[in-house]
């Protein structure tokens, strides 16, 4: 059954706009001119970032909450992941992650950082970072107790939002979340450490940093993940690309949106994804030509086992399709609706 561009369009439109903002006169003018598509209409739709004025609230109501924490709590910073840091989400009134950083301790992989001092060829692999990585693993360890830390921090949190929110939940295990009325808008404070493994370490931290999330049911640390290193990443890539690489992301994200099956892929696998892509094969296209470009890198993703277990996330820690033939299924699917697309609208210009 041919897809219905017209309402899915507006649909998007409603979705990225749902208070009716007014465009940007660049971006009306460049859909009065492509109107007598209404795939490429949708297309266009598809790529289009959330207004500014929508992502600035969730920033603000972000800014809310780290103002009211760091009023009462000590030892803390702050720090934002997710969607909304790239400029990829998909919804006006999409939430924001506030990361709430306990800064008493860090922890460091000494286990990674030791396998490399004590291998000869890892010592000469890592020569130029030596100082570094022996430097860490000679500090003074925490005297305290890390897991206390966290769970007091929680707690704390708790109790300070509790008091200023009406709609406050807190039984996630892994997250607070508050919505702001007056801003419309949902944040959910994450309670978590530093963890810094060796190319952390031997970049100097920043970025590189990971953090651990803290599970008040389980009362643990999670895995260690890197969400700065990948807001970097595609923030600059997208830069050299002027957007089309967040346009891409977009395209799919809507795309899985509108799909009526269930596919699962998250944002971090879509990133992955597009990430992928060489520059070069899209550095200077127009959006339209965009599809093409993922309609074929999809495709030897699907086709080609070595290229989809080689593919690696944006931070390039972890491999996405390696050993998970439920998600090279959910590739399918989304391929499956790409394609839908990618055909009409070759038909469209009879390329």
């Amino acid at each position: 059954m041919p897809k219905n561009y017209r309402q899915l369009a507006e649909g998007i439109k409603a979705r990225i706009n749902p208070e009716n903002f007014s465009l940007e006169k660049s971006f009306s003018d460049e859909l009065s001119k492509i109107s007598y598509s209404d795939v490429l209409t949708y297309i266009r739709m598809s790529m289009k970032s959330v207004e500014p004025e929508y992502t600035q609230k969730s920033k603000d109501a972000g800014e809310k909450v780290k103002e009211h924490l760091s009023k009462e709590l000590k030892d803390v910073s702050f720090k934002y992941q997710g969607s909304v840091m790239t400029n990829t989400h998909i919804k006006g009134y999409s939430d924001i992650d506030l990361l709430t950083i306990c800064e008493k301790f860090y922890q460091p992989d000494n286990y990674g950082i030791n396998r490399i001092l004590e291998n000869s060829e890892q010592r000469i692999k890592f020569s130029s970072s030596l100082v570094k990585l022996e430097r860490e693993v000679n500090k003074t360890s925490y005297e305290g107790n890390a897991i206390e830390d966290l769970r007091n921090l929680r707690i704390n949190s708790e109790k300070i939002l509790l008091g200023i929110y009406t709609n406050c939940e807190i039984y996630k295990p892994k997250s607070i979340k508050i919505k702001n009325l007056n801003l419309n808008r949902e944040v959910d404070v994450v309670i978590s450490n530093w963890y810094d493994d060796v190319a952390s370490i031997i970049n100097d931290k920043g970025e590189y940093r990971g953090i651990q999330v803290y599970n008040k049911d389980t009362n643990s640390r999670g895995e260690a993940d890197y969400p700065f290193l990948s807001i970097k990443r595609i923030n600059d890539k997208s830069i050299i690309t002027s957007g089309r690489l967040k346009k891409m992301i977009r395209f799919l994200k809507n795309t899985k949106a509108i799909s009526e099956q269930e596919i699962d892929l998250s944002s971090f696998d879509i990133n992955a994804i597009c990430f992928d892509i060489n520059i070069t094969e899209y550095q200077y296209l127009s959006f339209y030509e965009l599809v093409p470009v993922i309609y074929n890198h999809m495709k030897k993703i699907d086709n080609d086992n070595l290229k989809a277990d080689s593919l690696v996330s944006v931070d390039g820690r972890e491999y996405i399709f390696r050993g998970n033939s439920s998600k090279k299924e959910n590739l399918k699917k989304l391929l499956i609706e790409v394609e839908s697309i990618f055909l009409d609208l070759k038909s469209t210009l009879r390329l």
